[in-house]
């Protein structure tokens, strides 16, 4: 037994297809008798006699659209969805009529794997305001934007650039949580340009509300939401640039990606050039 025994059979378990099947070419690739040697045989009686069972299961069920029919479902719900259309019917008057219609669009699939669409959270005369990417699993479930790890990350930055998180609106480009189901957890995708699109709606109706004299972006997906920057982040980081409706915004990292920092010294390093780009929006907005 090593370490690791444990993660092979799970990863085993999880690639072995029922659909296909074939003992014969089990037994002939790898001898019955080397089978005992191997962390994945215990696996396999259990998963010879389910085979029939999990294949008819997968015949059943629904399949996994294609690129293309997820094109078309995308350009079907944002020219003709019902719901879509009455969420956006008319201007919302304030913010809370914007957080009570995110749950009613449907211009985009991503609500049918969310718990819920999160709106941005803040007092209406914020002189900052912060956009991320789009909520975590716990900003999911909390339906509060940055209250997971990276808005653990972002609360102790913006504390150490001089700035109170609850003087701030924060928000993010995507509204609910794009995710892939993995066992018990959700894991976080990547929003694509067409759903930032989508929810560039929505986002420009909170600043408009807001009106804060900054915009940080933090982060690339919220670089092309604001600016339709498609770039690398670092043309752009640490600058002053124009929003398409014509504000001021500076972009900076997402502090998500502080999390990926494998080195605990440059970890650091990128932790004390985020706080100093915080404090860089913080003179731009005259506080």
């Amino acid at each position: 037994d090593d370490a690791r025994e444990e993660d092979w059979r799970t990863y085993y378990a999880n690639i072995f297809n029922p659909a296909r099947l074939k003992l014969k070419a089990m037994r002939s690739e790898m001898p019955m008798k080397r089978w005992r040697n191997l962390p994945e045989a215990s696996l396999i009686p259990e998963l010879t006699r389910s085979a029939q069972r999990r294949t008819e299961a997968m015949v059943a069920a629904e399949p996994t659209r294609s690129a293309k029919a997820e094109a078309i479902a995308y350009k079907t719900a944002a020219d003709g969805d019902a719901q879509a259309v009455a969420a956006r019917e008319r201007e919302p008057l304030d913010l809370a009529e914007i957080a009570a219609a995110l749950d009613g669009c449907r211009a985009c699939p991503l609500w049918a794997g969310a718990t819920q669409g999160v709106p941005g959270e803040g007092p209406r005369d914020a002189a900052i305001a912060l956009v991320g990417e789009q909520p975590g699993d716990q900003e999911d479930l909390a339906r509060r934007p940055f209250v997971g790890p990276a808005g653990q990350v972002l609360d102790r930055a913006l504390a150490q650039a001089g700035l109170d998180r609850t003087q701030i609106f924060v928000t993010n480009a995507v509204k609910h949580f794009k995710n892939e189901p993995r066992g018990k957890r959700r894991l976080h995708k990547k929003p694509t340009a067409g759903e930032v699109e989508h929810c560039r709606w929505w986002v420009e109706r909170e600043i408009a509300m807001v009106a804060p004299k900054l915009i940080v972006a933090l982060g690339a997906t919220a670089a092309l939401s604001l600016l339709g920057h498609t770039g690398p982040l670092h043309e752009i980081r640490g600058r002053e640039t124009v929003s398409r409706s014509g504000a001021r915004v500076f972009t900076t990292v997402h502090p998500s990606y502080l999390l990926r920092v494998p080195d605990e010294a440059a970890k650091a390093r990128e932790f004390r050039m985020f706080v100093d780009d915080l404090g860089r929006a913080r003179e731009l907005a005259g506080l």
